[in-house]
């Protein structure tokens, strides 16, 4: 049985208990993920589980998983239980509250010795009840830790323009004054990724300059430095 910790996430840890692009699975050690639901009644337990890096999913880590499910199912945590204990749980760990697509979702962390097992609950009926993503855990804490530093953007010549926490927006308007909303991600100090395109930091100016496009961050109040290009 696999000694591990169970807590709520960070705020900072919530965006990867989502699927995430290729180029940040292969940098966080993102093994694959489980998803789960308790079925009609709230008491069954189905899973599906999906590759990222199969290259990862050692004998080591498959005990891993098995161990940290089997724990939450149990009568001594519960989070995975049935549907009804699980809402109990979310319940009683306000900091574990995220807000979801639809409805208020929760999430936790567990670590074992090598691995982190990000899971984002949805105790309700009708939808898919968790969703469990697996990391290599010092990869995924290195990147976390790197990404804290925020997203910098740059004009053509270098010159910082203002930073954003790393999952924040842009609103980029083109030649025609149409606006568009663009999530971004840290990649390291030079990349990043807006939408679902990977730049490095002085190509995505070079772009937008080419295209006679402006950008700025969507919510002023989480930028810094921000001066208009």
């Amino acid at each position: 049985m696999a000694n591990f910790t169970l807590r709520p996430m960070t705020v900072s840890e919530r965006k990867y208990s989502y699927v995430q692009s290729p180029q940040i699975q292969g940098q966080t050690g993102n093994i694959g993920y489980l998803r789960g639901d308790f079925g009609s009644n709230g008491n069954w337990f189905y899973t599906t589980w999906f590759d990222t890096r199969s290259q990862w999913k050692s004998d080591e880590f498959k005990q891993d998983l098995d161990d940290v499910i089997n724990a939450l199912r149990s009568q001594n945590y519960g989070l995975l239980r049935d549907r009804a204990t699980m809402y109990s749980v979310c319940r009683e760990n306000k900091d574990s509250e995220m807000k979801g697509n639809y409805t208020t979702e929760f999430g936790f962390r567990a670590d074992s010795e090598k691995y982190a097992f990000l899971l984002r609950c949805i105790p309700v009926q009708g939808d898919y009840n968790f969703y469990c993503f697996c990391y290599v855990r010092k990869w995924l804490d290195k990147h976390i830790e790197e990404a804290n530093r925020d997203i910098r953007f740059i004009d053509s010549h270098y010159k910082e323009l203002f930073r954003i926490p790393d999952g924040e927006h842009i609103i980029v308007t083109d030649r025609y004054g149409k606006m568009k909303s663009y999530p971004c991600r840290y990649i390291d100090d030079y990349h990043l990724e807006v939408g679902c395109n990977l730049f490095h930091i002085c190509e995505f100016a070079e772009r937008m300059e080419q295209d006679c496009c402006t950008y700025r961050p969507e919510s002023a109040a989480g930028s810094k430095n921000y001066d208009e290009r």
